[in-house]
């Protein structure tokens, strides 16, 4: 930034802007460039308070209910998640755990470290930072699986009038710190990280 140069976030190629002008197009794939994201912190924040606050009702309310002739149980993430528990069903009981509990709030709490850092204008640990945010961009893709199980055995189990599976409330608010997890990744500019670093370490890094 600097030196006037721009990243391209689709072909990441770096260019300068016609003379006279603080942004423009990437010449190789036509790309709008920035030399940052317009107000990033802002809206990552935005995105993470609101993620954390689902978070909480996602993990209280039931995710699903399982109708029966001797009536109804409801079951939130950790419920099922020792409902699931046995010798042949262990494996899908750790990916629910795995990735409705463990991930979301990891997700949460790396990307509160990464904006407290960057607003703290830290600059140690600057490569581990961007690795951090590398990492939970990569593994946001497989957030919604806890979702996907619960759909997919609710399409599965529908034995009605002896057995029908419907989503609960919780399933609601799970799929939305997915989403918003999702787009504070997505507002969060990883090149916030080194703004704070001295010229030489940006020159090696």
């Amino acid at each position: 930034m600097r030196l006037g140069w721009q990243s391209c976030e689709a072909c990441a190629l770096l260019s300068r802007p016609v003379p006279g002008a603080d942004e423009g197009r990437c010449p190789r794939c036509g790309e709008e460039l920035a030399f940052r994201k317009h107000r990033s912190i802002e809206r990552t924040w935005a995105f993470v308070i609101a993620a954390a606050v689902c978070y909480v009702p996602a993990n209280l309310l039931p995710v699903m209910v399982t109708t029966t002739a001797a009536g109804s149980a409801p079951d939130t993430i950790m419920e099922g998640v020792i409902l699931l528990w046995s010798p042949t069903g262990w494996p899908l009981s750790l990916i629910v755990l795995f990735a409705s509990i463990m991930i979301p709030s990891a997700k949460i709490v790396a990307l509160i470290y990464l904006l407290v850092t960057v607003q703290r204008g830290s600059v140690a640990n600057n490569t581990q930072r961007v690795r951090l945010y590398r990492t939970v961009e990569l593994i946001g893709r497989w957030s919604m699986v806890d979702v996907f199980v619960d759909t997919f055995t609710a399409a599965l189990v529908q034995l009605q009038p002896l057995m029908a599976v419907e989503p609960g409330p919780g399933l609601f608010f799970f799929a939305a710190v997915v989403v918003l997890t999702m787009l504070a990744v997505e507002s969060f500019d990883p090149r916030l990280i080194w703004d704070a670093a001295p010229a030489n370490e940006v020159a090696h890094a």
